[in-house]
This record gives C-alpha cells, sequence and structure tokens, in this order.
C-alpha cells in the first residue's frame, strides 16, 4: 500500500492534517507519517526527519510525500539524497494543496491504488470544492488530466502552477514604467514570502502560466509590462489577506521610483573577466575605425590607455567531485560568501552615494535567496551534477529567458542574474572577482590611472571603480540607465555605452579618449584631436579646481546681488559633502531617508536625533526639512495610499501627511523641537491648494502650542511649488507662508503633461521650455516684496541655467551638494540686468532646444 508523508512548517498543522486523513480512512492501514516543525512550537522543515517519515512510511508500492510552502519543497528534495536508490525511485513529490490533496491521496491509497494514480487524486483534490463554489478548472500539461506525476529527483514545484486553480483572485493593472523589473519584483518576492498563504501570478495580457510570487526569476519570466493587466492568486489560511497585501503593494507601484529614459539596452553574457595589461602597447587594426559612437551616459572627458576587461570562463566541471550533499555545502557556502560581498558593496555603496544607489542592490541579494532557483539547483545537484554545473546552467536558463522577453528594458535584468552567476561560480573556485583584479591586487596595489574597456559592466563592479584610477569607461553594450551607469555616474566617471563590439578590438595600452558629453570614443587620437580634448578637459579641470578654492565665498553677481546657493540632502553622507562644498544652507532635505526601508515610522526621538545630526554636521547653517513626500513614486508601506490609476495624481506629498495626522504630527513635533536649537525650515511638498497649505498650518500650530515655550524663533514655513495653478496663484498663497521652492522635475512633467521616466515623452518634458520658465516667473512676481523664491530641482544644479534662474528673480538655487562650487562660480559672472533681459528673451523663444542654445552659447563665450 502507497505511504503519505505530510511535509509543513507547523508541527500542530501537520499532525492535524494527518489526523483529518485518518478520520477519513479510519479501518485502512495507511501509513501516514509527519515529518512537520522543528519542534513543538518553531517553525521550519527538517531533510532527515523528512527522510525519516519516507523511511516510516514506505513498505514497497511507493510515497507520496505533500508539502505546504517554500523551503519545505526544497527540505523534501534535499532528503531524497539521504535515502537509498531503490528507496528514492519509489518516492513521488506532488504540488497538490496540502489538506485537501492529503484527504485524497489517503482515500485512493486505502483502495490499494498505485503511486501514479494516487498523485493523479491528490492533485485533483480540490475537484469538488471548485464544482460546489463554481469556479471554473482549468489544466496544464502535468494536471491531474494527463495523468503525469513526478517522481525524484523532482523538479521544483508551486502551489501557484496552473494546475490547481487558486481560492481567492484578483486583478490589476500594472502602473511601473519599466514593468516588472529588478527592483519591484524583488519586492513582490519578499512580500510573498512572509505571507501565510501560496501566492500566484500571471500575465493576462500575455496569457502567461501561473508563476510563483516567492520567486524573482520567474516573475521576470511574466514580461509584466506597464499597462499589463495582472491577476493574482492565493490559497490558504490567509488567502484573501495575501491577495489583499499584493493589491496594495500593487497600488504603489511596488515602491518603484519612476526610472530615467533608457536607449536601446544590449547585454553581454559572460561568467567572468579578466584584464589585459595595459603595459603591453598595441596598434590598432587597420579594421577598428577611429572614431566610434554610442550613447553618453555620463559626462566628461577622460584620455588615457585602454585596460581591457576580456572574457576568461570559470572552469565549469560537468560530475561532481563529492557526493550531493558535499556540492549543497560548497554551494551553501558560495551564496553566504556572494550574499557577504554584495552587502558589504552595498554600505559602501549607501556611505558614499546614498540610498538610492544602494537599493539597487536588494534584487540581487533576493536572487541569492530565489526559491524556486534554489530548488532546482538542488535537484540538478542531486542528480548528479557540480555545484559549479547546477549553479551555472540554472542561472543562465533564467537569464536566457528573461534576456528573450519582448521589452528591451525587461531584457537588460538578464544582468542581475548572470552578475550573480559569475560572482557564485568566483566564490566556487575561490577567484578574484575581476574588478577587484582591476583596481589593485597584492602584487599591484596601486593600478596606473586607465581607461577601462568592456563589453559591459554588473552593477558590483561598477560599484568597485575608483574615480583616481578609471580615468573613463567604455562600453560595448549596456545602456544610460542600466544599474552600473548609475553608480559610475553617481562617481563622476566619464562613461559612453553601446558603442559595439568593434571597441572590444582596441589593444591594450592604445590611448583612447572617451567624450561622456557627446558619446564619441576616439582610438589613438591624432595630435590636434588630442589638443581640443585635453584644453576642454583642463578647462573643465580648472574650472571645478577653481570653483572648490572659492566655494566657501558667498555666491554674488557681478552688480553685487547674493544668491544663496543651498544643498539637496537626503542622507548624512550629503549633508558632509554639502559642509565641505561651501553649502549656503540646506535648501532641501528628503527627509523619505529617515522613512524608507521600514516597516514602521520612526518616533519622534529617532527624527529630532536625524535632524540634529544633520545640522550640526553642515555646520548650523539653515535646514530646510520637507515634510514627509510619499505616493506616487514613493509609497509606504504603513502609509498606504487609496487605488488610483495614476498615483502622481493621487494622494501624495502633504495630501498623504494629511490623510495620516498622526504621523503627520509626530514629525511636525520633531521638527519644532530641533527648531529651538537652530535655524529650521519647514517645508510642505506637493501643494496644490490653500486649504491644505491652512490645514497644515494649523496642525502645526497645535503641535506648538502642546510643546510649549512658543513658537521656536527663526522657524520658517514655506511650500513646494509642482502644480501649475499655484505658481499661477503665487499671489494668494505669499501671505500664509515665508518662501517658495519650486520643484521644477514635477512642475515641468506637470505643465507639459510629460511624465518623468517615460521615454516615449522624454524630449517633451524639457524644464527648458518657456512654458516652464513663464511658470518660474509667475512665482516671482506673486511672490515680489514677500517670500523668497528658491528653486530646487535639477534646473537649479545646471551652471548654464544660473544667469536664466536669476533673472527671473529666483534669489536661492538648491542643488545636489557635488555641484555647489559650479554653480556659485556661475552666479558670480552674472550680471543681474544682463540676466532679466535673457530671461525675457528666453520666454520669447518657440521651445526648449532655442533657450539651451542661448544659454549655452552665452555659458561658452563666458567661458
Amino acid at each position: 500500500m502507497v505511504g503519505i508523508v505530510v511535509v509543513s512548517h507547523s508541527r500542530a498543522l501537520g499532525e492535524a492534517a494527518v489526523a483529518l486523513a485518518r478520520e477519513m480512512v479510519p479501518d485502512a492501514t495507511v501509513r501516514i507519517e509527519a515529518a512537520a516543525g522543528l519542534d513543538e512550537t518553531t517553525f521550519g522543515t527538517d531533510a532527515v526527519a523528512i527522510a525519516e517519515a519516507i523511511s516510516t512510511a514506505e513498505d514497497g508500492d511507493g510515497v507520496l510525500v505533500l508539502m505546504d510552502i517554500g523551503s519545505a519543497i526544497l527540505s523534501a528534495e534535499l532528503a531524497l539524497e539521504l535515502l537509498e536508490d531503490e528507496v528514492r525511485q519509489r518516492v513521488a513529490l506532488s504540488p497538490a494543496p496540502l489538506v485537501e490533496g492529503l484527504l485524497a491521496a489517503a482515500v485512493a491509497a486505502a483502495g490499494g491504488a498505485s503511486l501514479q494514480q494516487v498523485a493523479t487524486e491528490s492533485r485533483s483534490g480540490l475537484a469538488g470544492k471548485l464544482t460546489q463554489l463554481g469556479e471554473p478548472r482549468t489544466e496544464a500539461p502535468g494536471s491531474p488530466a494527463s495523468g503525469s506525476v513526478v517522481v525524484a529527483p523532482a523538479p521544483a514545484l508551486s502551489a501557484a502552477d496552473d494546475e490547481v486553480p487558486p481560492i481567492v483572485r484578483a486583478t490589476f493593472t500594472l502602473t511601473n514604467v519599466h514593468g516588472l523589473h529588478a527592483r519591484p519584483a524583488a519586492r513582490l518576492a519578499r512580500l510573498a514570502a512572509g505571507l501565510d498563504a501560496d501566492v500566484g501570478i500571471r500575465n493576462l495580457t500575455t496569457g502567461t502560466d501561473w508563476v510563483s510570487a516567492r520567486s524573482l526569476s520567474q516573475i521576470a519570466m511574466l514580461g509584466a509590462l506597464q499597462g499589463h493587466e495582472l491577476e493574482v492568486s492565493a490559497t490558504g489560511p490567509a488567502g484573501q489577506a495575501a491577495v489583499d497585501a499584493v493589491l496594495a503593494l500593487a497600488r504603489n507601484a511596488f515602491g518603484d521610483p519612476l526610472a530615467a529614459p533608457e536607449a536601446q539596452p544590449l547585454r553581454a553574457s559572460s561568467d567572468s573577466r579578466r584584464v589585459a595589461s595595459s603595459a603591453r602597447e598595441g596598434v590598432v587594426p587597420d579594421e577598428v575605425p577611429k572614431l566610434l559612437r554610442g550613447l553618453p551616459a555620463a559626462p566628461g572627458i577622460g584620455i588615457g590607455p585602454a585596460q581591457l576587461l576580456t572574457e576568461q570562463p570559470v572552469e565549469i566541471p560537468e560530475r561532481a567531485t563529492g557526493s550531493p550533499t558535499v556540492e549543497q555545502h560548497r554551494l551553501g557556502d558560495a551564496l553566504a560568501a556572494t550574499a557577504g560581498e554584495l552587502r558589504t558593496l552595498q554600505r559602501r555603496t549607501w556611505d558614499q552615494l546614498g540610498a538610492d544607489e544602494a537599493d539597487i542592490f536588494e534584487a540581487h541579494l533576493a536572487l541569492l535567496e530565489d526559491p524556486e532557483l534554489l530548488a532546482d539547483v538542488a535537484t540538478r545537484i542531486a542528480g548528479g551534477q557540480s555545484a559549479e554545473l547546477a549553479w551555472g546552467s540554472a542561472t543562465e536558463d533564467i537569464a536566457q529567458s528573461i534576456a528573450g522577453l519582448e521589452d528591451d528594458y525587461l531584457q537588460t535584468r538578464a544582468a542581475d542574474i548572470r552578475e550573480l552567476r559569475g560572482r557564485v561560480l568566483h566564490s566556487l573556485a575561490a577567484l578574484a572577482t575581476p574588478i577587484e583584479m582591476t583596481i589593485g591586487s597584492p602584487a599591484e596595489p596601486d593600478p596606473a590611472p586607465s581607461v577601462l574597456i568592456a563589453p559591459d559592466l554588473t552593477a558590483a563592479e561598477a560599484a568597485g571603480l575608483e574615480p583616481t584610477t578609471t580615468l573613463a569607461v567604455a562600453l560595448a553594450l549596456g545602456s544610460p540607465t542600466s544599474h552600473a551607469s548609475i553608480l559610475i555616474r553617481a562617481r563622476g566617471i566619464p562613461l559612453v555605452v553601446a558603442a559595439g563590439p568593434t571597441l572590444l578590438m582596441t589593444p591594450a595600452g592604445s590611448e583612447l579618449a572617451v567624450n561622456g558629453d557627446t558619446g564619441e570614443i576616439q582610438l589613438s587620437p591624432d595630435s590636434a584631436t588630442r589638443t581640443v580634448l585635453l584644453d576642454r578637459a583642463r578647462r573643465q579641470a580648472a574650472d571645478r579646481a577653481a570653483a572648490a578654492q572659492s566655494s566657501g565665498r558667498p555666491a554674488r553677481t557681478t552688480d553685487g546681488l547674493q544668491i544663496l546657493v543651498g544643498a539637496n540632502l537626503g542622507s548624512l553622507d550629503d549633508a558632509l559633502t554639502a559642509a565641505e562644498s561651501g553649502a549656503d544652507l540646506a535648501g532641501l532635505v528628503r527627509t523619505e531617508f529617515l522613512f524608507s526601508g521600514r516597516d514602521t515610522a520612526p518616533d519622534v526621538d529617532e527624527q529630532v536625533e536625524v535632524y540634529r545630526t544633520l545640522a550640526e554636521t553642515i555646520g548650523g547653517r539653515r535646514l530646510t526639512l520637507r515634510t514627509l513626500d510619499v505616493g506616487g513614486d514613493k509609497p509606504l508601506s504603513y502609509a498606504p495610499t487609496p487605488a488610483g490609476a495614476n498615483p502622481f495624481l493621487g494622494v501624495r506629498g502633504l495630501r498623504l501627511s494629511l490623510a495620516h495626522p498622526a504621523l503627520f504630527r509626530d514629525q511636525l513635533r520633531a521638527i519644532v523641537r530641533v527648531a529651538r536649537e537652530t535655524s529650521v525650515s519647514i517645508m510642505f511638498p506637493m501643494v496644490s491648494t490653500l486649504t491644505e497649505v491652512h490645514a497644515a498650518r494649523r496642525l502645526l500650530d497645535e503641535v506648538i502650542a502642546s510643546e510649549g515655550h512658543g513658537t521656536p524663533a527663526g522657524l520658517e514655513v514655506g511650500i513646494m511649488v509642482e502644480v501649475p495653478a499655484v505658481a499661477l496663484k503665487a499671489a494668494e498663497f505669499a501671505a500664509a507662508i515665508d518662501f517658495f521652492s519650486i520643484g521644477t522635475n514635477d512642475l515641468t512633467q506637470y505643465a507639459l503633461a510629460a511624465e518623468r521616466g517615460n521615454p516615449d515623452v522624454a524630449a517633451i518634458g524639457d524644464a527648458y521650455d518657456p512654458g516652464v520658465l513663464a511658470l518660474i516667473r509667475a512665482v516671482c512676481q506673486g511672490a515680489a516684496g514677500g517670500p523668497q523664491v528658491a528653486v530646487c530641482g535639477d534646473l537649479a544644479g545646471d551652471p548654464r541655467a544660473a544667469a536664466l534662474l536669476v533673472g527671473l528673480g529666483v534669489g536661492t538655487l538648491s542643488v545636489s551638494p557635488p555641484a555647489i562650487p559650479l554653480v556659485k562660480q556661475a552666479v558670480r559672472a552674472v550680471d543681474s540686468g544682463q540676466a532679466e533681459d535673457l530671461a525675457v528673451t528666453a520666454i520669447a523663444m518657440p521651445g526648449p532646444a532655442e533657450v539651451r542654445a542661448l544659454c549655452f552659447d552665452r555659458d561658452e563665450g563666458r567661458q
């Protein structure tokens, strides 16, 4: 008689399920064993306990194993390794729902059915319930109708497969600009992994099968793009709650900020690379053109000897040198080592570049924990493959599937898979990673500065680059918005991508000139070209050096008008850079960094400590604290926003704070307390009406009254101008506030109906558009004689726009900390009278291209 083993994370659940099954066949002698929980109270699964249960249930006719969720599958597969070969061949792992499948299997086994028949009955265990509830049944290959059974060693199985339709289902439309790419998919996988339900998801628009929502790799294969309709399903005691949680995450765009527009991406598949010696001089072959054109991805000019990062495949043994258990342990050690490396890179990136850049590595870490991927690898190892071959082939299969998707942006996510593929293979082979070889080894602690050439770079490799030794980077493949490009740009290294495979024919050591402003790459430039580029590079370097040297001085125009140049801060490290760069104030503190990446809001004391530290770090300069600006592209799980087709036009910014008064009061209280110690301004984001401002000020007054001691001296209250209607009604708002701060990024997208990050309308959303400039002038005119006007968007950080903004009437420019010196220097070259004429001329121009030409020509003429 076929035996049955129940594998569950909960001992109580497993034993209760077995007891219920035995009630169904009270007179039969079916062997039903439970391998559930680590003890009476600790959730978990144990491969050894499962193997022992199989041995107890086995009497020669076979054993069917049913599992609940997640690691139970992996533990069951690992248990098979502990069995004798003869026994292993008589064990089947079933994807059936635990309780319904167990009851059906017990009845079939009691009737003397074969292992295959018992397995088939278990997989159809939901049929009665589905019929009673009127749910349609859909069957896929391998469903009960096919009569197939998975016999160990089995592939990874999921209760969310299309074989048995889920009970709780719902649909939603995906709003993410680039679909479910790495980071939003990772957030979905992490959410699903923590739910007490089996969660599945499928793409209704493209007609995909169900996949497990716990699996980042399977989610990526959905090819889910913006506008696609997806269906989520869940089975289990918390099925409805699980579906609701996924829908809430979907309404918040899976926590995905809008990405910048990108060009056509190209990617390479590689396990690892080695660096060719830059000391070896080479002659450029005739077939290599002297001028290559790629896509500019990070500004600046770099000239130096080429250093090639070329392919060096890691040797992958086909057969295991040890037992499956030994190979699994080797893989586990390599995965742990890789996770440690990535966390170190994440911390380093957070410290140096900020939270957004560090968040890139979340998707990589999630892949290392992907249950479907790990189960697939474990199955391959159990079948006799080496750890290297099992990991390499499983990850490459996933990467190729993702690379074959129709969407260009999602295709680039195959690089995340291949990055981990190479890193783990390096750990298994105990090799240094390619970028470690590039930036120095014990044999070469101080590598000579060079221009790095590669097919492409991973995010981890980009994070390891140092501006002191990497003069520029030129990639044959890639895109301007890849993870690597984001990190290289943040480090200030010139970068050109998508230059084509011909680039890789460049001999190591030959001189290369990379122009990250134009996308041009000069191979062995002639003396005249080299002179022009060097002159331009020297001029840029001289400008930066001169600006840095005088960054502590006030920024006064030639006719004596002082313009404050502040810093936009998103971390404590930003504050340190701002102080070193000569910031006059913190013109914008994005307090979201304190609220993001956590399950609960920071309390008042924690906020006070962070705000106080920021103030101390920038030397007591005025601190402009923007209240929580979430919703739209920056949702929080503990401050959910209502569903909406366009979250950017929904509950976000000040609207959300007013909808969560307790959260808002805590932040206001923390700000008021810090304002008693240092100069502080409060800034409300995403304001649309004067009523909102009055409501916010009433809450502020209540907090001040409850704190006692009156209004802190020097406390100012202002608003961000992002909505065109506010710009046009600035005079009405002026009486209620102390300052305006214009967020040109959002103001531009709302004024021109061109969504930030949408590549199809990227050219339309230009802050140099005369209509946007007219709105800025309207704010300045409405504030005349009253509140100060600042600009804190990207336009303020462009030195070539300084004269234009001064001419429009702006008194404060708040920019990223590294841009402060050059913006101050640009202001010092401005004559305010001439700037006013420039502004009038610019607003009369037909479009942004003409305005740019006007401002840029003026800037070139000044130089």
